[in-house]
């Protein structure tokens, strides 16, 4: 008899899902991660006990293996979210439809708690389908399930984000444009959104909460570009890039598989910026005090200096 938690992860092998996965594997709970792709997923079980992850079907058009890991599980996590749209993945399908009929089937069970991984800048009134989707995703989940928390994170940093690295990739143009150089945001490294996580399944009582979290900072796009190359020991000239020109720009990139710029996105910088609002609960009411992202992304950006990791810092 299996007397050990078990929580079901679905977007467990993405970005934020393998730190969270490590540490919810420490509190001695048994992982069970929905995936497409199960054999690209096994650097999983090198960082769990042996038998603390199981990977199951992944397949929104049967969704019968999900539902009965749903229905086994004590703890259910939502970490699905796309940055861009293209034929096959929506945002009305994965952030609003899909967190939805999770919920629906949490309260269908015994799920003590069901935990929603949103964004801050959620709202029904945004111009961006990204952030009108990640709301109303937030208000489904809410609506079927008493038991759900929202936690929604700033931009998240970390070895394997796709923010840092790729400013530094940029960092080979003597010239780096920045849509609106001002926009404010606060960013958190990965491993205290896990965190965070964790903790929001610990704390009693906070079901149907909002939890909005950000980095000990708040800083502007332009100063944490500039942040990244002086990290890694390069000059170039930062520019602030019109949004009319920037819109143009996301017409062509949305011709690429994997576009740097949507219109959407340049919708999101033209509204509120990223940061916590302190309308909602915070990491304080978590007990976290979070890491410098701007002290600590030294520790993965040392490859893009001109010497590498022997660079002198």
């Amino acid at each position: 008899m299996n007397n050990y938690p078990i929580a079901t992860i679905l977007g467990g092998g993405g970005f934020i899902g393998r730190y969270l996965v490590r540490k919810m594997t420490e509190k001695n709970f048994q992982c069970i991660i929905p995936t497409r792709n199960a054999y690209l997923k096994g650097y999983l079980k090198t960082q769990a006990p042996p038998g603390a992850i199981e990977f199951i079907d992944f397949n929104l058009k049967d969704f019968s293996k999900i539902e009965k890991a749903i229905k086994n599980s004590d703890i259910v996590i939502n970490l699905i979210g796309i940055l861009f749209e293209n034929s096959k993945q929506k945002f009305s399908h994965l952030h609003s439809d899909l967190p939805g009929l999770i919920a629906k089937h949490c309260s269908e069970s015994e799920v003590k708690k069901f935990i929603h991984v949103s964004a801050i800048g959620a709202n029904i009134k945004s111009k961006s389908l990204y952030q009108q989707s990640k709301f109303n995703g937030e208000q489904k989940a809410l609506n079927n399930f008493k038991n759900t928390i929202i936690i929604r994170p700033s931009v998240v940093c970390g070895v394997e984000d796709n923010f840092t690295n790729l400013f530094a990739k940029l960092s080979m143009s003597p010239v780096i444009p920045v849509v609106k150089k001002a926009y404010k945001f606060q960013p958190i490294l990965v491993d205290d959104v896990a965190t965070a996580i964790v903790r929001a399944i610990e704390i009693k009582k906070n079901e149907g909460k909002i939890y909005e979290i950000g980095g000990p900072k708040v800083i502007s796009f332009g100063d944490m570009v500039k942040s990244i190359l002086n990290t890694i020991g390069k000059k170039k000239l930062v520019i602030d890039l019109p949004m009319p020109l920037a819109k143009m720009q996301a017409l062509l990139f949305s011709l690429m598989p994997k576009p740097l710029l949507t219109k959407d996105q340049c919708e999101i910088l033209n509204e509120a910026d990223n940061i916590v609002s302190n309308n909602y609960l915070t990491l304080k009411d978590l007990n976290i005090k979070p890491n410098d992202v701007e002290k600590a992304m030294s520790k993965w950006l040392w490859r893009f200096r001109a010497g590498g990791e022997f660079a002198k810092i």
